[in-house]
């Protein structure tokens, strides 16, 4: 989101982002310049309805793109009645159930001019669960700053760890790194239940990322003995060395994905892929091309796979090289802002959007 903000900026368009004050995007958003309003937007309120119909009645705002049900609901219901009330686009990342019910296909189907999903199966996820109409909504997988993210030298991203995050990485480690938010569908246990299964001490898994499973995750590790070869890197800011020491990249979801960007960024960093075939994970990953698939919540089939990659660096070659050239191709942030623009310019009739007007 705050890259896409960033890129409209760069193309003359103005935005401005609101969120909770408390929220990561909010301190972000400050981190990186970006105008931002603090609002009371944690959860559905009156207050937060109040807060949000009154920065639209004073900012020329012409669209509003959402991106969770809070905000989207929040928005909705702030441009009822709103003289000059912006277009809505609402944007979707997950491939959660949608509640069944009158007031989410009436927010999907009316309150929204366009429906943006992060892949083609969630696209007509949406259209089956919610009746909008196909040509409202639009598959556009986020973009990733190949400047950024690409490949470098694994070595020198392991000592260069060493001297600022004082973690101790061999040489001769075999890593296999996961870069995602600790939720419990993001399948991290499996991994470690994986680990376990591994009998080579020189295998090890880095963990980068935050959240509410992190307590749960270093008390398993404890509890099977992999103290010394699981490192918990913690949220960083800058995921780019880690991915760069890996030797291949694990994301064993099992819920609620769309299309990951940390898939799309360890592929632009010319790494091996293991994942599953999770919501629209298989849109970017290919089995036996670019990524080796395995069932969800199998320990077992992981471990074999793992084992299967440390003993073929051909295939490791073979997949990593396959995987950075579909990055180039289909990734840039370049191709997610041409998308988007068109997609904005759609929703207010415009095309693109007038320079002078802001978006949220």
């Amino acid at each position: 989101m705050l890259n896409e903000a960033c890129g409209m900026l760069r193309r003359g368009h103005q935005m401005l982002l609101a969120a909770p004050a408390r929220s990561r995007i909010y301190a972000e958003a400050l981190k990186r310049g970006l105008p931002a309003h603090a609002l009371p937007m944690e959860r559905k309120s009156l207050a937060g309805y109040r807060a949000l119909r009154a920065l639209l009645k004073s900012e020329a705002v012409q669209l509003v793109n959402t991106h969770s049900s809070t905000d989207s609901w929040l928005t909705a219901l702030a441009c009822i009645g709103l003289g000059n009330a912006p277009a809505v686009v609402r944007t979707r990342h997950i491939s959660a159930p949608i509640p069944a019910n009158f007031g989410t296909r009436w927010l999907y189907s009316r309150a929204a001019a366009r429906v943006v999903t992060t892949g083609e199966a969630l696209r007509l996820q949406v259209i089956r669960e919610t009746g909008a109409d196909p040509d409202r909504v639009v598959s556009v997988p986020t973009g990733v700053d190949l400047a950024l993210f690409r490949p470098g030298d694994r070595s020198a991203a392991r000592a260069a760890l060493a001297a600022t995050a004082s973690i101790d990485l061999a040489p001769d480690d075999f890593l296999v790194g996961i870069v995602a938010t600790l939720r419990s569908w993001k399948g991290h246990r499996y991994l470690l239940d994986a680990l376990a299964l591994i009998a080579d001490t020189r295998v090890k898994v880095v963990i980068v990322g935050g959240g509410p499973g992190e307590a749960n995750l270093r008390r398993q590790a404890a509890d099977l003995g992999l103290a010394t070869r699981v490192i918990m890197a913690g949220q960083r800011d800058d995921v780019v060395p880690w991915l760069q020491s890996f030797d291949a990249f694990v994301l064993p979801s099992y819920a609620n994905e769309g299309v990951p960007q940390a898939i799309m960024q360890a592929m632009a960093c010319r790494l091996p892929i293991i994942t599953t075939d999770v919501g629209a994970i298989g849109e970017v990953a290919k089995d036996g091309v670019t990524a080796l698939m395995v069932r969800p919540q199998d320990a077992d089939a992981l471990a074999a796979t793992i084992l299967r990659l440390r003993g073929d660096p051909a295939l490791r070659e073979q997949l990593a090289g396959a995987a950075l050239t579909q990055a180039q191709r289909g990734f840039s942030e370049e191709i997610m802002l041409d998308r988007m623009e068109a997609v904005f310019g759609a929703a207010t009739d415009k095309a693109p959007i007038a320079a002078t007007g802001a978006s949220i």
